[in-house]
């Protein structure tokens, strides 16, 4: 044991001294709050208000039909062919002409812009329009525009847990979704990032012969096991400080975040009072993070960060044990390359598996996908905010411990003989033999 915490202290302390590990602890928290906080921050400053002109050849519109959340419509009186010429001069971003015969022939509304119209916009203008002649359509068949409006409803609920106590908690379906595909991911990108690290390491000290010096007072399986807990041991404070940064930048950035949005500038530029009170309803329900916030409070949190540390350290475990077995039968990074991909397929099925996982967590698939070990530290953590029986954590828990212990004897088989192997190419063929040789 003495031996293995030496290998230990020896790849921790050497990767942690490395400028570059505190460059990717420090950088990394910042961009990833950057790529959600600047766009929002960008969207935030965006007050400028879409205005178009309509022009009515069909005498059906009025100004008061032309209220709107987002674009600041207005009915312009003229010769169109005159409009069309002038319109971006009078600070328009499109005109739209809506001909005599919009009720009979819904097709013949035509929209103007100096440049490419955006989708966005099209799509509200066509909206607009196509509201008032759906009004006049229903008027003219008998049905009566309030009661059609009455019956054109949106239905939305509260998501609601409760305890086998009876105790009732907010939780959020969106949030719940969010919170798996953020813990997946990460769980996806340590095992990638932390496996090859050790895959190089050994093939760093493989090519400078520094390993023949180490073996000759350890075992291989030592050295092994020394190098795989190092590595994982400094990606768990990366994790530490990552998981500590992120969410310091991003409270701070969510006090900052106190503009206005796009759509209460228009509410508030506007007259109509009804504008204001459905502007301010919908902003009211949509404030960042409030979907995340309730799944939060709905879930068990310990339970969520110790599993997250399990999986990542076992999960971890057992795909870095294959990754040095790989660099110890090689001596470049270009060679490896035909050796990784093999391993490299279960971590990517398990991220296609998550992808069903989140859409039926108690799906067959999600089951199965969360048991088996190479495909469980991914698939169980997407799993676990929805809500997961005790006995399939613990038999996934006992599944993934034995799996690593399978996965590193077979390594370790590998790994004894393929630290010393130079100047031969390496087949699976030749690799498979090493597993079967005596001492």
């Amino acid at each position: 044991m003495n031996k293995i915490f030496l290998v230990i202290k020896r790849e921790y302390l050497t990767r942690v001294s490395k400028k570059s590990f505190w460059i990717a602890s420090l950088v990394a928290p910042l961009l990833l709050t950057a790529i959600y906080a600047v766009p929002i921050w960008l969207a935030t400053r965006d007050k400028e208000v879409k205005q178009v002109a309509i022009w009515d050849g069909s005498g059906l519109f009025e100004q008061k039909d032309l209220a709107d959340k987002e674009i600041a419509f207005q009915l312009v009186k003229g010769d169109v062919a005159n409009i069309k010429k002038t319109f971006d001069k009078q600070g328009y971003s499109a005109f739209a002409a809506i001909p005599a015969d919009i009720l009979t022939n819904p097709q013949s509304l035509k929209i103007y812009s100096e440049k490419n119209l955006s989708l966005s916009l099209k799509n509200d203008i066509e909206r607009m329009v196509q509201n008032k002649v759906r009004e006049i359509l229903l008027r003219n068949a008998g049905i009566s525009t309030l009661k059609y409006k009455e019956t054109q409803v949106d239905i939305s609920s509260d998501t609601i847990t409760v305890s086998k106590q009876g105790a009732e908690t907010t939780s959020s379906s969106g949030g719940a979704m969010i919170l798996a595909a953020i813990l997946g991911f990460l769980l996806y990108l340590s095992l990638l990032l932390y496996g090859s690290q050790v895959m190089n390491g050994v093939i760093e000290e493989k090519s400078s012969r520094i390993i023949e010096v180490i073996i000759s007072s350890i075992k291989p399986y030592q050295l092994m096991l020394g190098k795989i807990l190092g590595v994982g041991m400094v990606g768990l404070t990366q994790f530490l400080l990552w998981i500590v940064l992120t969410i310091g930048l991003s409270t701070a950035t969510s006090k900052l975040y106190q503009a206005p949005s796009r759509m209460a500038t228009v509410a508030n530029s506007s007259n109509s009072d009804e504008l204001k009170k459905s502007v301010a309803k919908v902003e009211s329900s949509s404030q960042p993070m409030d979907e995340l916030n309730k799944v939060i409070e709905s879930t068990n949190i310990p339970l969520i960060l110790g599993s997250f540390f399990f999986y990542f350290l076992f999960g971890y475990l057992l795909y870095s044990s294959l990754f040095a077995a790989i660099g110890s039968a090689v001596e470049s990074a270009a060679e490896a390359q035909q050796f990784t991909f093999p391993v490299m397929i279960p971590i990517i099925l398990a991220f296609i598996l998550a992808q069903f996982t989140m859409q039926d967590p108690d799906s067959s698939i999600a089951f199965w996908a969360s048991i088996i070990p190479f495909t469980s530290p991914i698939n169980m953590m997407v799993r676990l905010p929805y809500g997961v029986p005790t006995w399939e954590i613990i038999l996934s828990m006992v599944l993934l411990v034995g799996g690593f212990l399978a996965c590193s004897w077979l390594s370790s088989r590998i790994y004894r003989v393929g630290i010393l192997m130079y100047g031969k190419k390496m087949t699976w063929k030749e690799i498979s033999k090493w597993v079967f040789y005596k001492n």
